[in-house]
């Protein structure tokens, strides 16, 4: 099926701006020649599209700046929003970063998996600026996923890769949802199935004091139990340093209204637990985990109904809860479109 994009795109609010693009987006299978032909299209500079644990990342060479500038133009990413460069292990980071202890603590505990470290940028590591917007720091992270890993491997480079939808929609869990939000703006697609996480790395920042700068995958309980002290907050006005970051943002179509216990007229109502039935649930059971893997997926196929306002149950804030809150919350924020 061929995808062609709009042309002229914005060029305001930082952005970068398509003039024209038109693509074959194509689909490509998750085996060997699929996996070599998703690195050949890196190598020459295109944006493919890959399975993690978390979601589908919209992936580029890392060191190449006109490469990186495509992910900006093709999500209509404003350019101050960071972007996290994907690397084998811990062994490749510290190419790209000014390691330190504790980041090697975290790493050694988490590494492959749902973390993402933001680190002081080593001078010159040969990363394109645009992957740090200006920060003098880097986001990695290795992800859990057999097909990603094998992507790093077969390129032997570091991949930029934010969430592969358009800026501030919901994130893909499924090769289709790329397709859907992505089609015609990039080269290609590695279809991996249904990412498991279902929501994106958590994000710690390593300066003078942890910090939690994104809720995620990994709960902040768990990465606080390996430090043995807990994550700061972040401090409130200060300039975005890590994707998720901006106040709306995984947002569907769809109004939200959030800690709904009933439907009202023109709502359909995300249920979780037995308490919240709800016209679809997250997790009957009460399940956060099923939650967390469902939820992205749950608002895609809730967006293309025809329901004016998407009501969502109440989530626990504790474990998983604090990142599917957090996604819920940008979710529904006033968005200025």
């Amino acid at each position: 099926m061929r995808h062609q994009a709009r042309r002229g795109a914005t060029r305001d609010k930082g952005h970068i701006g398509l003039d024209e693009i038109h693509h074959d987006t194509r689909m490509l299978a998750a085996d060997a020649d699929g996996i070599a032909e998703a690195a050949l299209l890196l190598g020459q500079g295109a944006l493919v599209a890959f399975p993690t644990e978390t979601v589908y990342g919209l992936g580029a060479d890392a060191r190449n700046g006109e490469a990186v500038a495509r992910i900006f133009a093709a999500k209509d990413r404003p350019q101050f929003n960071p972007l996290i460069v994907h690397v084998a292990d811990a062994e490749a980071a510290q190419h790209y970063a000014e390691w330190s202890d504790m980041a090697d603590r975290l790493a050694a505990a988490f590494w492959p998996g749902p973390l993402t470290l933001v680190l002081p940028l080593r001078a010159g590591c040969g990363l394109s600026p645009l992957v740090s917007a200006g920060q003098p720091s880097v986001a990695l992270r290795a992800p859990d996923h057999p097909v990603g890993a094998a992507l790093l491997a077969a390129f032997g480079g570091p991949v930029a890769a934010p969430s592969a939808n358009p800026s501030g929609r919901i994130s893909p869990t499924r090769a289709a949802h790329v397709m859907a939000g992505l089609g015609g703006r990039i080269a290609a697609i590695i279809d991996g199935g249904a990412c498991p996480v279902g929501v994106e790395s958590t994000i710690v920042g390593l300066g003078d004091v942890p910090t939690l700068l994104r809720p995620g995958g990994l709960p902040a309980e768990v990465i606080e139990a390996a430090l043995g002290m807990p994550l700061a907050a972040p401090v409130s006005g200060a300039a975005v340093m890590s994707p998720g970051q901006l106040a709306s943002h995984y947002a569907p179509r769809a109004r939200m209204r959030l800690n709904a216990q009933e439907a009202r007229a023109d709502e359909v109502l995300l249920g979780f637990g037995p308490d919240v039935r709800g016209d679809y649930t997250l997790s009957a059971s009460g399940d956060l985990v099923a939650a967390a893997a469902r939820l992205f997926d749950m608002l895609h196929e809730l967006d293309a109904g025809a329901a004016g306002t998407i009501a969502v149950a109440p989530i626990p804030e504790r474990g998983l809860g604090r990142a599917i809150n957090d996604r819920l919350r940008r979710a529904a924020a006033p968005r200025g479109e």
